[in-house]
């Protein structure tokens, strides 16, 4: 039997199974959720297995030389199938968008998962979550309050963590000594919802602060690169494509400017830039086909409108407003560096828009440091041993006839976005992650960036 539950826009039919086992007092030895729409949102996790920034036996700050969150143990999950989220804004399917974010809301709070067998998929158990983290930008934007009132409205005490006003309270605490521009750089989805100016105009006003320069830049398809989606990267590629969505010369609303080749300078290596070429040999299209050439195009796009609309004082912060961009905090300071020393004719075309030191703000330290206030606040604190880690990963429910798959067994983007909100249909099925549904590239990729967190997948597969 199911009964319907009003969220935001839409309505999702909750089976009464979940409905009583509403847990009024979740239990300290219950895992913390941590949710993404891909593996960005890892970044936030590495921060809070490492967070030492209070004293463990008072709470209050300072290191105590111990891991702040030592005895938690988690549950992450990976929206994959349904990702990038922010392109939904712009496919006018915000209302569908926070339909998936709810669904996983009720993975955190049910109690199964699935495995797959083939194409059989089983029920496996697992537990309830008793706080959720929302390590990603564009599910904090656009489904942040729906989020909350949704887990209230099932009846649980779950406090829910959102990473825009941590990411902000950091940028505004550095332009407090250092008064400059303030640049957003987040995905399409984020920079549409307008959160983040949203949220660092009101926090300016409550610090007393004079309302702050923002400029925002929405990095189409950099995250989708990074979490290698058909549609913005494929590395085996050889030529251009037809299927693809990211930049180009052709792309009327992300168009590559071949008057500023000199200024991208993208990387050409192998198949990292590709061409459409006619008879004669000359390059029609570019198309981008590696995250560091996202990066170089989106941070030149951003000094590019700077310079257009003469905004002042030169950019001094960077907030990496998706949490896929911390893996490419390294290539965006170069790049950053690189803009700041680009001559053309003698002058320096960006040092009037763009500071020598560029304060980049990754969310993941001060969203972990929010995550532990409300454990205590909470009196949520694993008191007891703390059990193993999961990773879950959404695909796509190859048992719905009507799915439509790409060549690498993830959904088109025609069908992706092409979902209307309120069928009431199983898209995806909730699996742990393995070698299959995530890249060996993409393992190295933790290994290096999120020690950590590597270290704590190998104990759930074998790499």
């Amino acid at each position: 039997m199911k009964y319907l539950v009003f969220s935001g826009m839409f309505i999702l039919l909750i089976s009464t199974s979940m409905a009583q086992t509403h847990l009024k007092a979740p239990n300290k030895k219950l895992p913390v959720g941590v949710f993404d729409s891909g593996t960005g949102g890892l970044t936030v996790l590495e921060a809070m297995l490492t967070l030492d920034m209070f004293n463990n036996e008072t709470g209050k700050p300072g290191a105590d030389g111990k891991p702040d969150f030592q005895s938690e143990f988690y549950q992450y999950l990976a929206d994959q199938a349904n990702m990038p989220y922010g392109n939904y804004a712009a496919e006018k399917k915000t209302d569908l968008l926070k339909e998936h974010i709810i669904k996983n809301m009720n993975f955190f709070l049910n109690t199964t998962y699935s495995v797959q067998t083939q194409n059989v998929f089983s029920n496996q158990q697992k537990q309830q979550v008793k706080m959720i983290v929302i390590a990603c930008n564009t599910a904090t934007a656009y489904a942040l309050p729906d989020i909350k009132k949704h887990v209230e409205d099932l009846g649980y005490n779950v406090p829910v963590i959102g990473v825009i006003d941590a990411g902000s309270k950091a940028a505004l605490q550095y332009q407090q000594k250092n008064i400059g521009t303030i640049g957003v750089f987040a995905t399409a989805g984020t920079v549409a919802s307008n959160g983040y100016p949203r949220t660092l105009k009101a926090m300016a006003t409550q610090l007393g602060m004079k309302e702050p320069s923002i400029i925002s830049q929405g990095g189409f398809g950099l995250a989708e690169s990074i979490d290698r989606d058909w549609s913005f990267y494929v590395d085996t590629l050889t030529k251009a494509r037809n299927t693809y969505k990211g930049p180009s010369v052709k792309n009327l609303n992300y168009t590559i400017d071949t008057t500023l080749l000199n200024v991208y300078r993208f990387n050409k290596n192998r198949n990292e830039l590709l061409c459409e070429y006619d008879n004669t040999g000359k390059c029609l299209d570019i198309q981008l086909n590696e995250p560091a050439n996202y990066v170089r195009y989106h941070l030149v796009s951003l000094l590019e409108k700077m310079r257009n609309e003469h905004v002042q004082p030169a950019m001094n912060t960077l907030i990496l407003g998706c949490t896929h961009y911390p893996y490419m905090k390294d290539t965006i300071a170069k790049v950053l560096n690189e803009l700041y020393n680009y001559q053309l004719n003698g002058e320096y075309r960006y040092r009037a828009f763009l500071a020598e030191h560029v304060e980049l703000i990754d969310p993941s330290v001060e969203t972990a440091k929010e995550a532990y206030i409300a454990l205590r606040k909470n009196d949520l604190l694993n008191n007891a041993a703390k059990e193993g880690n999961h990773f879950f990963i959404t695909i796509p429910n190859t048992s719905l006839k009507e799915t439509q798959l790409q060549p690498d067994g993830w959904f088109t983007y025609e069908y992706k976005y092409g979902r209307v909100a309120g069928a009431n249909k199983d898209y995806v099925q909730f699996v742990p992650f393995n070698t299959k549904n995530i890249s060996t590239a993409t393992y190295n990729r933790f290994k290096v960036a999120l020690p950590h967190v590597y270290g704590e997948i190998v104990k759930t597969i074998k790499l």
